[in-house]
């Protein structure tokens, strides 16, 4: 409070102002106080009670038990539960498709760079697992701190490369320790693989690909959908394949969502594959933006629909580009033709 507020303070105190000029009964104030409390407490009560949806019988909603599918309806007991089943089973059923599909069609939140805090770009080739300190890093940020410091060190931590393939399987092992996500998806990408030394092995692979995606890694559900709808070191499975592009969906894995798009879009399902091929295009996912192009020339998609995903995946793009990352690109390029 600033010093002339302290002082408005004080000459209220000093000029004796009340705030009632009625010198009210204390017990009475007491009374009326006791009866709004006990009113408020009497509605608490009232709508904590709920009626069973099988026999009708009122209890305390906390001690109801609750479908555990929809959420939305209680029962007294197991007992009127299970005889209420074969009549809630279709409500029921529509009511969790419409939860799954509130959280499968949420607007996608795309990462940042931990060094220049702008959104990662979306091809695997333009950003970097350091898996010395297991941050993703854009190859802007990579190809700054070799320009300025004329090292290749980690921009984050400072961090040399790895000089063997033993030391990089250790940096992994012990990030996998921590609880890295991305450490058991580039894991399990030796082991499908071969590589660094592991011999391949699928069952290994998809086993931790499960794990990254537990650990918050949307690109191990979304390479697991691929093994999966590709038959790459399991049986075909769609339903399965289906399973896990929708969890890499729901955790922001622009390919995954472009996929199911796609899948939605074959089996004529329009609707559905609009939702996702828009949420992909503005994104910034150039493959999305070409299908919702070609579903507006073929006259499934509105002119509205496709202007506004344009103009979207043009500002997520903007948001990607930086000068650090364009001249990364550049020398990629000189680099590759050279070779």
């Amino acid at each position: 409070m600033s010093t002339t507020d302290d002082n408005n303070d004080l000459r209220d105190v000093d000029s004796g102002w009340e705030t009632s000029s009625k010198n009210e009964c204390i017990s009475c104030e007491q009374n009326n106080i006791d009866d709004i409390t006990e009113g408020i407490d009497s509605m608490a009560i009232q709508k904590d009670m709920t009626a069973c949806a099988a026999c009708g019988k009122e209890g305390n909603s906390d001690d109801m038990n609750t479908c555990n599918k929809c959420k939305m309806v209680k029962y007294c007991n197991a007992a009127c539960k299970k005889k209420h089943r074969t009549k809630h089973k279709k409500k029921c059923d529509r009511r969790v498709a419409e939860l799954h599909d509130e959280q499968l069609f949420k607007e996608i939140e795309l990462e940042e760079c931990p060094i220049c805090m702008l959104t990662l770009p979306i091809k695997a080739n333009q950003t970097l697992f350091k898996t010395c300190c297991g941050k993703t890093i854009c190859m802007g940020c990579i190809y700054a701190i070799q320009m300025s410091e004329g090292k290749d060190l980690c921009p984050y931590c400072r961090t040399p490369p790895a000089t063997s393939e033993k030391e990089i399987i250790e940096r992994v092992e012990n990030l996998m320790d921590k609880g890295n996500g991305e450490a058991f998806h580039v894991f399990a990408g030796y082991y499908a693989y071969g590589s660094r030394g592991l011999p391949q092995d699928w069952a290994k692979a998809n086993e931790l690909l499960v794990k990254a995606g537990e650990l918050g890694c949307a690109t191990g559900y979304y390479n697991l959908g691929q093994f999966y709808r590709l038959g790459i070191g399991v049986e075909i499975n769609k339903k399965k394949a289906n399973h896990y592009y929708e969890l890499a969906a729901m955790m922001g894995n622009v390919h995954a969502r472009h996929a199911l798009g796609l899948l939605e879009y074959v089996a004529g399902n329009y609707d559905r594959a609009l939702k996702h091929l828009i949420l992909a295009a503005k994104a910034g996912f150039e493959e999305s933006l070409h299908a919702v192009k070609k579903g507006f020339m073929e006259g499934l998609f509105t002119k509205d629909e496709y202007e506004s995903t344009l103009r979207a995946h043009h500002k997520r793009q903007k948001e990607m580009k930086s000068d650090e990352r364009d001249k990364a690109a550049a020398s990629e390029r000189r680099i590759r033709n050279e070779n």
